[in-house]
């Protein structure tokens, strides 16, 4: 039996309708109450509302992606208690309506950074783009972080000077709104019109952090979990943590899910099952420091969830997200790698038998150019990129017979 097929679905406004999912083949949604701010509960009302919507088109709601960690419990502020008990009791309520995997992230800020969404493959498709150089003409010369000057090669810094004094006011307004709102404010981020008002609401945020190392970010992970493992125990709940996107220290913030040591200390920090991890193969497939293959047959018993892409890295940290079979990660060997540990896990008639699985920030083609669909989740690329994972699938699970 093959990984459970998931897809992501941002609720009553997605373009793409829990119809048009289910003639894709898909068993399980991937979604989240969007219309809740972060830190407040998930009442059973709208959990059960969102659910049965999803069940009354044949699927089950398979994974909460995501039950937002609040940024006050990420920076420790004093009111971080009352929000992990929030916390708590949202996990209660999905629990008491049927799910059970939650994947969530710990990531300061900002969700995932691209600086292009429109970047064009050879093929015509398609994909987002991350430029090193571009993206440290926003922290140093747009953001103006003064400690930028020295958290870069020189001959990085000498280039994103000359090519922000190229850059005509568009291509400034632009690249804003790349890495603030568009690859965030459709989930959980900033929403503004005034390019100058987000810059500056950001710049906000990242002072929270302010003396927050690496060490400090971890102990206030450790914290929240400590806090929320308990009660996802009691309620057989999967808690799956994400990796850092990309998986390298960014605008100065700690970053604490970038490589295989990361996560094993976050595994090591509260040692349960109920503690694991969404594996990103495309997040950690952007890091030239991570063996993927190595990675996922290590933490296979604590991989609750699966998010299945891949990039193609190019020279002085710059990366795209490449074809689902293409790229640095062996796509073939994760699979593999999953589907062996769920026969495993349903040979020992273990709960959470089956791993949700879903394909990740899919090329733009063909009619996607019609419709402006949420940055990374078009439908006929991931449609494309499912029948290849799919056909993958039954190809290594023939050959293991």
């Amino acid at each position: 039996m093959g990984l459970e097929k998931t897809w992501r679905w941002f609720g009553q406004n997605d373009k793409i309708k829990l119809s048009d999912i289910r003639q894709i083949g898909i068993e399980g949604i991937v979604t989240a109450l969007h219309h809740i701010p972060n830190g407040e509960i998930w009442s059973l009302e709208d959990i059960e509302q969102v659910r049965l919507q999803i069940e009354k088109h044949g699927m089950r709601w398979s994974v909460v992606e995501s039950l937002p960690v609040h940024e006050k419990i990420k920076y420790g502020a004093p009111e971080r208690d009352l929000l992990i008990e929030n916390y708590t009791k949202s996990l209660t309520n999905l629990a008491r309506c049927g799910i059970h995997t939650i994947c969530y992230n710990f990531m300061p800020v900002i969700d995932w950074i691209r600086t292009d969404l429109h970047y064009k493959p050879e093929n015509g498709t398609e994909a987002s783009y991350f430029d090193f150089v571009e993206f440290v003409v926003f922290d140093r010369y747009i953001l103006r972080r003064e400690a930028a000057a020295n958290e870069y090669p020189q001959e990085i810094i000498e280039k994103a000077e000359s090519r922000f004094a190229s850059m005509t006011s568009k291509e400034r307004v632009q690249l804003i709104n790349t890495i603030i709102v568009e690859t965030q404010g459709f989930i959980d981020g900033i929403s503004v019109d005034d390019p100058e008002q987000a810059v500056e609401i950001f710049k906000g945020l990242l002072e929270e952090y302010k003396g927050i190392d690496n060490g400090g970010l971890r102990e206030n992970l450790k914290y929240f979990l400590e806090g929320v493992i308990p009660v996802a125990e009691a309620n057989g709940i999967k808690m799956c943590i994400h990796p850092d996107d990309p998986p390298m220290k960014v605008l100065g913030l700690p970053r604490i899910v970038s490589s295989q040591d990361d996560i094993q200390w976050v595994l090591d920090a509260v040692d349960s099952t109920a503690n694991g991890l969404t594996f990103c193969a495309g997040s950690l497939s952007a890091g030239a420091h991570n063996n993927l293959n190595k990675m996922v047959k290590l933490f296979a018993n604590r991989i609750y969830f699966a998010h299945l892409r891949s990039t193609r890295l190019l020279e002085n940290g710059n990366f795209y997200e490449a074809g689902h079979l293409e790229g640095r990660a062996d796509i073939y060997t994760i699979l593999k790698t999953l589907l062996l540990e769920q026969k495993k896990r349903m040979e020992a008639e273990s709960p959470n038998q089956r791993i949700p699985m879903r394909v990740d920030h899919g090329h733009k083609m063909l009619h996607d150019f019609t419709f402006n669909y949420h940055p990374g989740y078009p439908l006929i690329g991931r449609l494309k990129a499912m029948s290849e994972i799919c056909g993958l699938e039954v190809g290594i699970e023939r050959n293991l017979e």
